[in-house]
């Protein structure tokens, strides 16, 4: 009898063991593994000017043993971050652990962004990328140019999808042209900060998770249907530094392709498209004219001051002569 009470004991517990396992079996979709060809992460083979594997860098980006700095904390610094490989993967999630921070502690930017695009290694305007780019644009925008009626906190979190014909306007933060976006606190914490960039093709949908918090887990950014984004483009991030300068650090990037439903009658899309974009706005004239983006040295502002002090020294002379001709033509009618 206690041999037969041990088995049944013993039965039991197996039985809860390979419950236990199964259930584990259904939440850890075991689909959903990093691709390392598109993830980059410590330690950094390519310290100092040597190369990463499968990756490339340029403009003011450094690599060391803790971080990728795509800009240092000085002005117009431009720098990116591109993998060479490109994604074939339908569904996918991109994780960035990122750092920005910098001496300024009110003024600073200009921000970073995080890229999934047709072209790479074009340097240009847009956070260190190029204008009129092809693909999905992720921007952390730290810098408000309070230009309209939207204006919003900084820093702020935004997405854009491209097919080359529209253009971002930094004047207006890119406003007229985004997806969707959230504010989110990730400048100079004395914390880790991450991302997830989030798009499932059998959906059409982009969602954008933010932990910048320290609490360890991801609150939604945003999370939008309709877009529509074809394979074969690179993953990247880019960032720049303008009159206004901070650290931009990348410290990982992870890819991961999802576990879902298989489904072959999906279409490859030709060209990036999105139904929906936030409601425009106009774009206005700076008050400030063409003399916003321009920094005086020394020596101008001395002589515009001395220019000014020079008109007001003339204008009291010039009022001494007028103020006593008429005292002598005064007098004289006395005579």
């Amino acid at each position: 009898m206690a041999v037969v009470a041990l088995l049944t004991r013993c039965s039991c517990v197996l039985s809860a063991f390979f419950a236990i396992l199964a259930a584990q079996a259904q939440t850890m979709n075991p689909g959903d593994y990093m691709k390392r060809e598109h993830s980059l992460m410590k330690p950094y083979t390519g310290t100092g000017s040597m190369s990463i594997p499968l990756w490339d860098f340029g403009g003011s980006t450094m690599v060391t043993d803790k971080y990728v700095r795509l800009t240092p904390d000085h002005q117009s610094r431009r720098g990116a971050l591109w993998n060479q490989v490109p994604c074939f993967v339908r569904d996918w999630e991109m994780h960035i652990h990122f750092k920005v921070h910098g001496i300024g502690s009110s003024l600073f930017g200009d921000g970073f962004a995080v890229w999934y695009v047709k072209d790479r290694m074009q340097h240009g305007p847009v956070f260190g990328n190029k204008d009129n780019f092809v693909g999905l644009g992720i921007f952390f925008d730290t810098y408000s140019n309070h230009n309209g009626p939207h204006n919003h906190q900084h820093p702020y979190v935004s997405a854009m999808v491209n097919n080359g014909s529209l253009s971002y306007d930094h004047d207006i933060d890119g406003t007229h042209t985004q997806l969707a976006g959230c504010h989110a606190q990730f400048r100079n914490k004395d914390y880790d900060t991450h991302a997830a960039i989030r798009y499932m093709s059998s959906q059409q949908r982009l969602t954008v998770m933010v932990d910048v918090d320290d609490k360890n887990e991801w609150k939604e950014c945003f999370d939008v249907t309709g877009i529509r984004l074809p394979q074969g483009y690179y993953f990247g991030a880019s960032a720049a530094t303008g009159d206004l300068a901070d650290n931009h650090d990348i410290i990982s990037m992870k890819m991961y392709e999802l576990d879902t439903p298989k489904q072959d009658d999906l279409p490859n899309w030709k060209e990036p498209g999105a139904d929906f974009f936030a409601p425009p706005r106009d774009h206005l004239d700076d008050p400030r004219g063409a003399f916003k983006n321009i920094s005086l040295s020394g020596w101008k502002m001395a002589a515009i001051i001395f220019c000014g002090l020079l008109g007001v020294v003339v204008c009291i002379v010039v009022g001494v002569v007028v103020f006593q001709k008429r005292q002598e033509r005064n007098m004289k009618r006395f005579y």
